[in-house]
């Protein structure tokens, strides 16, 4: 009889420690529920221009992180097309003309980087007609001439490359800021060029 009781309270404690140990669990479950429900509200009180440009600048950033990247696997390769796609997409929503012309270079620098020459070619024809369009000038029209030189030098078109890698090289020395035209040659004289320059 008294073997029994004691064999009765430690089954008790057994599954009295297991039901313990389910609510702890279930407790724990519920605080990380409310800790993603608090920051899905956090991201719900973004206005929509804020949301936008949020993941337009983000994204951004991304794609330049992956071009920095000295060995690129092909999930990074992937991830520079999407994000920068998805980058300009963003600013379409809310950017003005030059934010869109910048997204157009960013897209074919990404393209000729990885060796696409004829996304290149379109998004660097796209970035030059919208400097062309609004008047752009300096520092963006500098860039937009350097994005068809590389992307003809991508693919492989001696003649559109050396006229456009010459008109980049007169419009960036005719960027008024110092730094910008160190940081526009120190682009210039990056590589891929595909043995071109």
């Amino acid at each position: 009889m008294f073997n029994d009781y004691q064999k009765n309270k430690r089954h008790c404690l057994c599954i009295i420690f297991i039901i313990a140990l389910l609510l702890s669990t279930m407790l724990c479950c519920f605080a990380e529920t409310m800790n993603q429900d608090n920051e899905m509200t956090e991201e719900i009180k973004l206005t929509e221009n804020e949301f936008h440009q949020k993941y337009a600048i983000g994204l951004n950033n991304l794609v330049w992180n992956l071009l920095d990247k000295e060995e690129k696997t092909q999930q990074d390769k992937d991830m520079m097309i999407h994000a920068a796609h998805t980058s300009l997409y963003h600013w379409s929503r809310i950017g003005t003309a030059i934010n869109l012309q910048r997204g157009e270079w960013l897209i074919s620098r990404v393209y000729a980087v990885l060796n696409r020459p004829e996304a290149a070619v379109y998004h660097a024809e796209n970035c030059l007609a919208l400097t062309k369009e609004h008047g752009f000038l300096d520092f963006d029209l500098a860039y937009a001439y350097e994005a068809m030189a590389r992307a003809y030098a991508s693919a492989g078109n001696t003649t559109e490359f050396e006229k456009n890698f010459k008109l980049a090289r007169e419009a960036g020395e005719k960027i008024a800021a110092e730094e910008n035209r160190t940081l526009f040659f120190d682009d210039l004289n990056s590589e891929p060029w595909y043995g071109m320059k």
